[in-house]
């Protein structure tokens, strides 16, 4: 992207002091079609994670409530969304404002055979939603630590 402003030989090195707007690589980049309203959204981080009895997904979502969330099982998959609109307007004798934001999201993710898909729950605290995914007995003893001789 052209620099608005260029450095001087004071400041070589200088960037432009708008680079950092139009430089991100996602700027262009963006699904809105996933995201909502594009710049003041964008997908949670989530972080996966497993151990012997239960697969948990972390969702950092703040300034939510749990009523904001929709969370469904379909074909094999688990689908986490959030639609979030808010309105407020303020009268006074000389004017009106009036502001809205709206946001969005939805995230999937494939669900092994493993899971207990009737037992999952979902807990939000924090700013973090957090998905809990039991695991079916038989795939616990799977993950049963064995030690492998080497001859």
């Amino acid at each position: 992207m052209t620099q608005l402003v260029k450095g001087s030989r004071l400041f070589p090195k200088m960037p432009s002091l708008l680079s950092g707007f139009f430089d991100d690589e996602d700027f262009f980049d963006m699904d809105l079609s996933r995201t909502g309203n594009g710049l003041a959204s964008r997908l949670p981080a989530a972080n996966v994670k497993e151990n012997e009895n239960e697969f948990t997904i972390d969702l950092a979502v703040p300034g939510m409530k749990k009523d904001d969330f929709r969370i469904e099982i379909e074909n094999g998959a688990l689908s986490i969304s959030s639609e979030k609109k808010e309105e407020s307007e303020d009268k006074t004798d000389d004017y009106t404002r009036k502001e809205f934001s709206y946001s969005s999201f939805s995230r999937s993710f494939r669900l092994p055979d493993s899971v207990k898909e009737d037992k999952i729950k979902a807990k939000y605290d924090n700013g973090v939603l957090i998905v809990s995914l039991p695991k079916k007995e038989e795939a616990k003893k799977l993950l049963a630590k064995k030690e492998i001789k080497v001859d």
